[in-house]
């Protein structure tokens, strides 16, 4: 029974970010593309807008295409991760906690779940249980949560001021 929990996880989430990330880089699904994207990433003083842009785009599709998959885990939660972490410091965190308000609270359950994902893996019905693949634990876990919280600094420093903001 895990190994089917874990599978329904990772298809629910890795598809939400699939679409996520198709907006973002394709403009399907009502999204604006990466054109779009880079702008919006830029009028939030995310600079050079068209790496961040880039990054969060390739980050929820390659993320979500990654969970579905089941392959080289733990890579694609920690793609969602990253960008959902940044989805809270740059739009939601001054909003509170309810998503009704805008606030943190649908980005912190993505990042909960991947991080499950993270942590449990994808189980037995996986390209990766398939093919034999296992990257190092915990150290490879370790390395890519502070690569996502090195990201996110250099997201924050090299931020500029936005006016009005």
């Amino acid at each position: 029974m895990l190994n089917i929990g874990l599978l329904i996880l990772r298809i629910v989430l890795g598809v939400i970010f699939l679409g996520h990330g198709s907006q973002k880089l394709f403009g399907l699904f009502g999204g604006s593309g990466l054109k779009g994207t880079t702008q919006w990433i830029g009028s939030m003083g995310l600079r050079p807008a068209w790496f961040w842009g880039g990054i969060a785009s390739l980050s929820e599709f390659v993320g979500g295409l990654l969970l579905v998959l089941g392959f080289l885990s733990p890579l694609g939660s920690l793609g969602i991760i990253a960008s959902m972490l940044v989805a809270i410091i740059q739009v939601h965190f001054p909003h509170g906690f309810w998503n009704t308000k805008g606030g943190i609270e649908f980005p912190l359950t993505n990042i909960a779940a991947a991080l499950a994902l993270a942590f449990t893996g994808p189980g037995a019905y996986s390209l990766d249980a398939a093919l034999g693949i296992t990257l190092p634990e915990p150290a490879f876990l370790i390395v890519g949560l502070v690569a996502v919280i090195l990201g996110i600094a250099l997201s924050q420093v090299t931020r500029a001021r936005v006016p009005g903001a």
